[in-house]
């Protein structure tokens, strides 16, 4: 008589959650130099393999551009042979970082003589869910694998064809290093089913990690049962106080909205203080109007865009909760920094609100006032990034506030656990 595994009855979602529990279970004692070598021959890997990924991105850019995708959209699907240098560059700055498991987060020796420590440790089994950004793939990974943890990768259908050639590289890399090759899965099936089960595999998955739309982080918090962090979109606000210098002005609300308009930290908002509009608006408009930029725009705003060359039509109520992903921002003058702080907290997703003004005042004054993840004093809120905040590759910007907030590195993918030492202790 054959006897039947357990496996048999279990659903592809169910088998790879549980290989990745018993990945993780083998990597959370393992030591930094053991994950560090196995990312070193990650980004070696992406290097060597760089054609074969860019032949499957190839596969899905072609369906995507057939479907009447944006363009984009299709940007952020893109892998390019310097893209893919880039991301292995990366997994060499992850390499490069602190291991964050097994740091005392704080310790005592208490009154009765035990000691007592808090220590960090991997959450687990993480379980990714994203849209069509392939690089998240290998970000995600890596942070994942420097922390102890293993990853499930759930990529939109729209990248299936360069997630599944990227896991291949990630797998073999891992595998061949000595480490589980399941700590990195990409999660079987391409349908909403398969992203429903991984949602209801508590027990299994330990935390999800939502990145995309509006519409994919509130499905995913809605109906997971597993643990969730949530990682808002970008509804990001540039205010240009009374006191600010026009020039850095200019400069912040350019690099801000157009440097890379398909990213959550770009701004979708720009709101002017009415002492500053006159000199301001003309200058900015004819920049955005440069920089190819559609100014969505309220009853004062669009009174100067009628002397300017910019393309500047009426805001409706729905402009001010859009995250464009576009060369689109809305635009309103503002009574002063009170009205400029109400407008933000009506309206935004708590991503990154930047200000620019000289006023050392003004700026102690928003920052205090202004409740997101990230507040930018004469800075783009282009910056509200894991590498660029120096955490490395980011696994996702946090706008909740429990457990983590802003951009995730490693220490964001750890939990705590307390060791209790005596020398033969009871209570009493």
């Amino acid at each position: 008589m054959t006897t039947l595994s357990p496996y048999d009855s279990m659903s592809p979602v169910t088998q790879a959650a549980y290989r990745a529990k018993g990945a993780a279970a083998d990597l959370a004692p393992l030591p930094r130099a053991e994950k560090d070598d196995a990312l070193l021959a990650i980004a070696d890997a992406l290097e060597v393999r760089t054609s074969d990924v860019v032949e499957a991105n190839a596969k899905d850019i072609e369906r995507a551009r057939a479907a009447g995708t944006s363009e984009t959209v299709i940007d952020r699907l893109t892998l390019t042979p310097e893209r893919i240098r880039a991301i292995a560059s990366d997994v060499r700055d992850v390499v490069a970082l602190p291991d964050p498991v097994g740091e005392v987060v704080r310790g005592s020796t208490l009154p009765n003589g035990i000691d007592l420590r808090q220590v960090r440790v991997p959450l687990g089994v993480v379980g990714i869910i994203y849209e069509a950004r392939p690089n998240v793939t290998v970000d995600a990974a890596a942070l994942c694998l420097k922390s102890g943890n293993a990853v499930l990768l759930r990529g939109s259908s729209s990248a299936f064809e360069s997630n599944s050639a990227l896991v291949r590289v990630l797998r073999d890399a891992v595998g061949g290093s000595g480490l589980p090759a399941d700590a990195v899965q990409l999660v079987p099936g391409d349908n909403r089913e398969s992203v429903r089960e991984l949602m209801r595999a508590r027990g299994l998955v330990d935390v999800l990690i939502p990145r995309g739309g509006a519409s994919l982080i509130r499905t995913v918090v809605q109906e997971s049962t597993v643990p969730v962090i949530e990682t808002g979109t970008g509804n990001c606000h540039v205010y240009v106080d009374a006191h600010a210098d026009l020039d850095m002005a200019i400069d912040i609300l350019i690099n801000s909205k157009a440097q890379r308009p398909s990213v959550c930290n770009a701004a979708e908002t720009l709101l002017v203080h009415q002492d500053i509009a006159p000199r301001f608006l003309p200058l900015a408009l004819d920049a955005l109007a440069e920089a190819g930029v559609t100014v969505h725009g309220d009853e004062r705003v669009l009174a100067y865009g009628r002397d300017s060359k910019a393309t500047v039509v009426e805001a409706t109520t729905e402009d001010w909760e859009t995250e464009y992903l576009s060369y689109d921002i809305a635009a309103a003058v503002v009574d002063s920094l009170e009205r400029a702080v109400d407008h933000i907290r009506l309206w935004t997703s708590g991503h990154t609100e930047a200000i620019v003004t000289t006023s050392q005042q003004a700026a102690r004054r928003f920052t205090q006032l202004v409740d997101s993840t990230t507040v930018a004093v004469n800075a783009s809120t282009r910056f509200t990034d894991g590498g660029q905040f120096g955490f490395g590759a980011e696994i996702g910007i946090s706008t909740q506030k429990l457990h983590a907030r802003g951009p995730m590195g490693l220490p964001e993918l750890t939990s705590t656990k307390y060791i209790v030492t005596g020398d033969g202790h009871i209570r009493r």
